[in-house]
């Protein structure tokens, strides 16, 4: 497998493990608040969450290499 392609799969997967954690965290700490046209969360914390995904994506990630370097995973 070429090199370039490795560092492909290797940003695609955080990508993709980053847009699963943003989207398990989007329902979390949203209250009752709304707003009354269109219902919308008043304080969703979007940044906040953004931050985390960010962060567990980047351990799972770091698992996922680990298995990759270890043979668990072949690629």
């Amino acid at each position: 497998m070429s090199v370039f392609l490795h560092y492909v799969v290797l940003f695609s997967a955080y990508a993709v493990l980053w847009f699963l954690c943003l989207f398990c965290l989007l329902p979390v700490g949203l209250g009752s608040e709304r707003d009354p046209d269109s219902g919308a969360p008043l304080n969703p914390m979007l940044k906040q969450k953004a931050l985390i995904a960010s962060a567990l994506a980047a351990v799972i990630w770091v698992g996922f290499y680990a298995a990759i370097g270890f043979g668990w995973l072949e690629l």
